[in-house]
């Protein structure tokens, strides 16, 4: 009886084992697919761990998703381009607007201000 019991027990550490490898491999935990209460959390820890100089647009793309609202403009053969990606909740209107957002300025593709400075940096060019 012993061995039946010990038996089962590693069937199921087995299949437990199976299941996990399965989620961590094939689950795609992206932005876009979460809950905005979920993304909005996601967005403001990774905002957070940002260096400026050392992140690219290419990068906030496929590590934050499309931008909730975004501008760009072209000064003197530089292109620059202001991401808002939303951060938190203000109203329950279905509109995300700017103050829900923090603003990622981007000069050349290279994140060069973040927050509410990115934006008046933007609107100054």
């Amino acid at each position: 009886m012993n061995k039946k019991v010990i038996a089962r027990i590693l069937v199921a550490l087995a299949a437990y084992g199976i299941f996990v490898g399965l989620v961590v491999n094939f689950y795609d935990d992206s932005p876009a697919k979460m809950q905005w209460e979920d993304r909005e959390a996601y967005n403001r820890q990774f905002i957070a761990k940002l260096a400026l100089e050392k992140f690219n647009f290419n990068s906030a793309i496929e590590q934050l998703g499309s931008p909730d609202i975004t501008e760009a403009k072209i000064v003197d053969e530089v292109s620059y381009q202001v991401s808002f990606y939303r951060t938190q909740h203000v109203k329950s209107d279905g509109i995300t607007t700017q103050d829900e957002c923090t603003a990622l300025l981007f000069a050349n593709g290279i994140l060069t201000a973040i927050g509410k400075t990115a934006y008046q940096q933007f609107q100054n060019l």
